[in-house]
């Protein structure tokens, strides 16, 4: 299968790696995807297993951090070696909402009006600083999130069963921004923090961008070419739900989220609203899937643990105290991961 990558109104054909045989196992085939894209985006292994928990789990992925930290880099790198059609939506302030879901057209041929697909209809898409849109673009996405289909007028349109959205956002220039709205946010399965590599990472950096700049290969001759096609994630995410979960670690996963809700006496002043239930299936799914890319057959606190900072950190509303004392989501979090006993 081709995929097409969007530039403008256009959509231009790249013909993706070879495909593996179809003896490759789904975690084979994402293992040879997550070494790909550590050679692509250098110094983010966070961010690139993020993302490969998000595409497994079928949710959607919010990252944020400064410019030039490889963020829409990252989503291209993904968009390469999956089979599907990628688009990227630069979001503006003039953005319309029908430029992202489409519209009608007239037919002149015929005299009748027809629906457009917009770039929403792409099984991978990037949401380009996505707080620079007003909200009424912003909320063009929410049904397309939260249902996999877009309505227009009396006409309901499927999405494709592989849809996935990463959201970029800027959180130093808060200039002409609109804030996510909180329904919104919810939405994402996950949220990442993306910061700077280290020192290495760097200097790996700009050999990476000599070789590429040269027209040199810039993955490494070890390195052997990733490709995902669709049936090893939707295989995937059966094996993730299929994984074992003991009772303990699923009431741990619980009690995480009722702390939030009825926090401590020290945390109750700082916290203004607690995690939804979609909160709690996120954290499930999401340490179900770090367990399985850990090749481990069964979950651990530790799975949860190392999963909670990302699913909760857009789910907890601060209070006002909170953000006067300068304390940010992580911080009430990692007080969480401290307060409620880990089985």
């Amino acid at each position: 299968m081709r995929t097409f990558f969007a530039t403008g109104s256009n959509r231009v054909s790249v013909t993706p790696p070879a495909s593996p045989s179809s003896s490759l196992t789904p975690y084979a085939a994402v293992t040879a995807a997550a070494e790909y894209l550590e050679h692509q985006i250098i110094g983010q292994h966070h961010l690139v297993q993020r993302m490969l928990i998000t595409l497994i789990c079928g949710g959607h992925l919010l990252v944020e951090g400064a410019p030039g930290l490889a963020k829409t880099r990252a989503i291209k790198a993904l968009a390469h070696i999956v089979e599907g059609e990628f688009h990227r939506i630069q979001f503006t302030p003039d953005l319309l909402p029908s430029d992202v879901t489409g519209t009608e057209i007239y037919r002149p041929e015929d005299s009748s009006f027809a629906f457009q697909q917009g770039p929403i209809f792409h099984n991978l898409i990037l949401a380009d600083e996505i707080n620079r849109a007003p909200a009424k673009v912003q909320s063009a996405l929410l049904e397309a999130m939260a249902e996999q289909q877009v309505s227009f007028g009396r006409q309901t349109f499927a999405l494709p069963d592989l849809f996935m959205v990463m959201a970029t956002q800027n959180p130093i220039e808060q200039e002409g921004t609109y804030a996510l709205p909180e329904a919104q946010l919810d939405r994402f399965l996950l949220h990442t923090v993306v910061d700077y590599p280290d020192r290495e990472a760097e200097r790996t950096i700009l050999q990476l961008v000599r070789d590429e700049n040269a027209g040199q290969e810039s993955t490494p001759q070890n390195v052997a070419p990733a490709h995902v096609n669709q049936e090893h994630i939707f295989q995937a995410r059966q094996e993730v739900l299929a994984l074992h979960m003991a009772e303990p670690v699923e009431r741990y996963i619980v009690e995480l989220i009722l702390a939030t809700r009825n926090p401590s006496v020290d945390l109750a002043p700082l916290i203004e609203l607690g995690a939804s239930p979609r909160g709690t299936i996120g954290l499930d799914l999401c340490a179900r899937a770090n367990a399985w890319l850990a090749k481990r057959d069964c979950v651990t606190p530790e799975d949860v643990q190392a999963v909670a900072p990302d699913v909760l950190r857009h789910r907890i509303i601060r209070s006002f105290e909170a953000d006067a004392l300068g304390l940010n989501s992580d911080s009430i979090i990692e007080q969480l991961l401290t307060q409620v006993p880990v089985p």
